[in-house]
């Protein structure tokens, strides 16, 4: 289960952002996985309270955000949502398609005191 390393890739980031900006506790993390990322969001929500144990955010509430993949088609320039990374364009059939969204897990915002 990678979301565990995610979740120690996470605490990381979380103790040097407390160093670089001087805040002790965190109370909140909030994170946007994209729907191609690979990432469950019930596995990181276990790995979360994990791997937060003992920690700066022991106790933090983790807030997914799970946003839906786009792609442009390559063919006709149309941007459409996308279920599997090789859908093909519902104007033109073509499979010739760049992901523009989906792919992501990023730290969105962090709440601290």
């Amino acid at each position: 289960m990678h979301e565990m390393s995610l979740c120690e890739n996470i605490l990381g980031i979380l103790k040097e952002q407390a160093l670089a900006q001087n805040f002790e506790k965190v109370t909140r993390v909030s994170v946007e996985i994209g729907s191609l990322s690979c990432v469950e969001p019930e596995a990181l929500r276990f790995g979360f309270d994990v791997v937060m144990r003992g920690s700066l955010a022991e106790d933090a509430t983790l807030d997914i955000i799970e946003t839906e993949a786009l792609a442009e088609c390559l063919d006709c320039g149309a941007t459409s949502a996308i279920a599997e990374r090789y859908d093909p364009c519902p104007m033109c059939g073509s499979h010739h398609r760049k992901v523009t969204r989906g792919e992501e897990f990023r730290i969105r915002e962090l709440e601290v005191n």
